[in-house]
């Protein structure tokens, strides 16, 4: 999902195509480009499709024997083919081999593409799928395009992402087939049949070309094209402009330049690296130059980068999986998910705040355009498609059609702009929305196989039980596992990967611990109703006695705590409402989502964090470390949505918990640091510890505010104690 910026890069040339570290030119190239930008042509004709099939079929039907409507098979297998064919003749088996310039193996590598490419669509065709239904086995033929379908997807995500993605999948096509009868208890699977695992890998809703394949091609490769498009423009100008307008002269400026550009780039991209790449180059060497440490200013970019992919809309293409796994509306997604991103960013801006004030840093010394000229100059093309966006969705627009009407108003409002978008302009945009989902395409085919294993071998409801086991009962403990499994994950698979696997794994406990406490909470108050009651006393008849009333928390936690699984289950149902049972899944898949991002900035492997330290040229390490720290809200909010009504729809406490959270982010920061208005000792750093905690402390609100007014005093003192010591000094 990289982008490149049209403010540090020029613009690719129309028959020239980015192949990872090599640039491929001549014809070779134009071939490259033109796939490109056809697959996202006719991408962009899949949300139009159910509306305009009925008037094209028949024509279509006549010419070619074909409906203009696919069915959900033809158009996700379609996907797959086009990508892995694009990928295949832009990312070489060899890379040192085509450096050299060496045609033979492109040809092989482009024989590769092809074969896939034909596998997988021999396989959604209809008589191909009407003889498997019919008979109930695979032909010789499909067996050998089905093989050739996985491999395909093996060895273009090791090209791509590297090798750990597809070495799981093997392992869990190999538990599925013969590996399943030796794991140890309780992952004892006896097995299948190597037809019926290919069959589900194929076929079935969690296989290659089922749901990951069908959000991929529908929802993400629009919205990647939407960026694209915004890039192409002039917007991440206007992201840069607009960031120094607003913040290049406070304490701190660059930094906030940092965080501000980053968050608004991840509407335009999603991922922590390419935001890093994008923005990083302008905004670390000017951190650099205003006196920020080189480690701190590739910590600043690496973690307000990893920001972008907790910013909706896009998020990183984890909104749009988390609304197909869960069921819930993007946009009530996107809705709860705007405040907590907000919260992050301002953690990051925090830290840059007072270490700029520690080491006496004023605002940025060069000159940048004022607010209303950054907006006259390249404002339009990015304000008004995103707003006009935004509007789609609230008023019940599906999220494909705001995309594509989105990508029609970012080519009209260029015109208003100092660089209107022409023929040129428009097909270079198209390919590089092609260009940049070819990875992601087959990557979500690849974790399909993953996820696919996880779910016929049962691993996911055994995962969740062993995580309900070993937290004891304890959700912050679950939480804390969660955490470490997103960190081991994310060494290894990307983030958007990472998030599918540990969803698949962990969402579903969190999801029922979080439901669990709820329901402890009725009961302390006495609010189980009969229907709960029942079920309560069938699990617990011992505890029929203390239903009458309300019941200490912690023997209410206990009680339901030791109840059955299943039980448990049919207790959050007759007890919670849909409402609550909602936000109880959405704030875990939400935790597990935050969580999965870590690995952008948490040694020993952070990309966005090495990336910046390039750029920086600073130790990978240290900036690893300095990141880790600054993105400390990764770790701390996820703990609000876990004990807090954050994501519950109610704006109110919503609003509640976000303003308490920006004082105890505060102040954790400057315990952190060391630094406020003057420097901390230790016993005052603890303190300011402490305070953050009060802020945060879920449904405490006395707590809260005797917190933020501690925070204020200590805070008013400090200053008073700074001025005097400077006073003294002079």
């Amino acid at each position: 999902m990289a982008a490149h910026r049209a403010d540090t890069e020029a613009p690719a040339p129309s028959g020239a195509i980015d192949s990872g570290p090599q640039r491929l030119t001549g014809l070779w190239a134009h071939a490259a480009a033109a796939l490109a930008a056809s697959l996202a042509i006719i991408h962009l004709y899949f949300p139009f499709a159910p509306t305009l099939s009925a008037y094209l079929s028949p024509v279509t039907e006549t010419l070619f024997g074909v409906s203009a409507l696919p069915s959900s098979l033809q158009r996700n297998t379609f996907h797959f083919a086009g990508f892995a064919l694009l990928l295949a003749m832009t990312t070489p088996i060899v890379a040192a081999a085509w450096a050299q310039k060496s045609s033979a193996l492109r040809w092989v590598d482009l024989a590769f593409g092809l074969l896939a490419a034909s596998a997988a669509l021999y396989l959604s065709a209809p008589g191909v799928v009407a003889t498997y239904y019919a008979t109930g086995a695979f032909t010789p033929l499909d067996w050998a395009a089905g093989v050739i379908c996985v491999i395909a997807a093996l060895e273009l995500t090791r090209r791509s992402v590297g090798i750990i993605v597809p070495a799981i999948a093997v392992i869990g096509l190999g538990y599925l087939t013969v590996l399943g009868p030796y794991a140890p208890s309780p992952f004892t699977f006896r097995g299948l049949s190597a037809e019926a695992t290919l069959v589900a890998a194929i076929y079935e809703d969690e296989g290659m070309f089922g749901l990951l394949a069908g959000i991929s091609a529908t929802t993400i490769f629009p919205f990647i094209i939407f960026g694209a498009f915004l890039v192409r423009s002039g917007a991440g100008d206007f992201v840069i402009a607009l960031a120094k307008a607003v913040a290049g002269r406070l304490a701190g400026g660059p930094g906030l330049i940092a965080v501000i550009a980053s968050g608004l780039t991840g509407t335009i991209s999603g991922s922590a690296v390419a935001n890093t790449a994008s923005t990083g180059v302008i905004t670390i060497p000017l951190m650099k130059r205003s006196g920020f440490p080189a480690p701190f200013a590739g910590a600043v970019e690496a973690g307000a980068s990893t920001g972008g992919q907790l910013m909706p809309p896009i998020m990183g293409a984890g909104a749009f999986v988390m609304a197909s796994y869960t069921n819930i509306p993007y946009e009530t997604i996107i809705a709860v998910a705007a405040l907590p991103a907000l919260l992050y960013f301002a953690s990051v801006a925090f830290f840059v705040r007072i270490e700029a004030r520690r080491l006496g840093l004023g605002g940025s010394a060069e000159e940048g355009p004022t607010l209303g000229a950054a907006v006259r100059e390249s404002g339009a093309s990015f304000i008004i498609p995103i707003a006009l966006m935004i509007t789609l969705l609230v008023v019940g627009f599906t999220p494909p059609y705001a995309a594509v009407l989105g990508i029609a108003a970012i080519i009209l409002s260029s015109y208003l702009t100092q660089r209107p978008m022409g023929l040129v302009a428009i097909w270079q945009a198209l390919v590089m929305g092609g260009r940049n989902m070819a990875m992601m395409a087959v990557l979500l085919c690849a974790v399909g196989l993953i996820v696919n294993a996880i779910v016929k071998a049962g691993v996911g409801n055994t995962f969740s039980l062993m995580i309900e086991t070993w937290a004891g009962g304890n959700l912050l403990i679950a939480i804390i596992l969660v955490a470490i499994a997103s960190l081991v994950l994310g060494m290894g698979l990307p983030v958007t990967a990472a998030y599918i696997v540990l969803a698949t794994l962990s969402a579903p406990a969190l999801a029922g611990m979080i439901g669990d406490a709820a329901v402890a909470e009725a009961l302390t108050a006495g609010q189980l109703g009969p229907a709960g009651s029942a079920i309560l006393m069938l699990g617990a008849p011992e505890a029929a006695a203390a239903l009458s009333g309300p019941m200490p928390a912690a023997d209410a936690s206990a009680l339901v705590a030791s109840l059955p699984f299943e039980l448990r289950a049919s207790l959050r149902d007759a007890v919670l409402s849909p409402a609550a049972l909602t936000a109880a899944l959405l704030s875990a898949h939400m935790i597990v989502f935050w969580l999965s991002q870590d690995s952008n900035v948490t040694p020993p492997v952070c990309l966005a964090a090495f990336t910046a330290a390039t750029i920086a040229n600073a130790p990978p390490m240290r900036t690893g470390l300095e990141s880790w720290k600054l993105a400390k809200g990764l770790y701390i909010i996820p703990v609000l949505f876990a004990y807090t009504p954050f994501l519950s729809g109610d704006w109110l406490a919503a609003l509640w918990v976000f303003a308490f959270a920006l004082a105890g982010l505060y102040a954790l920061a400057a315990g952190l640091q060391g630094w406020l208005a003057t420097p901390l000792a230790w016993p005052l750093r603890v303190l300011l510890g402490a305070i953050g905690l009060l802020c945060l402390w879920p449904e405490a609100p006395i707590a809260n505010v005797a917190g933020a007014f501690s925070l204020v005093v200590c805070s008013l003192l400090l200053a008073r104690s700074g001025r005097a010591a400077a006073t003294a000094s002079d």
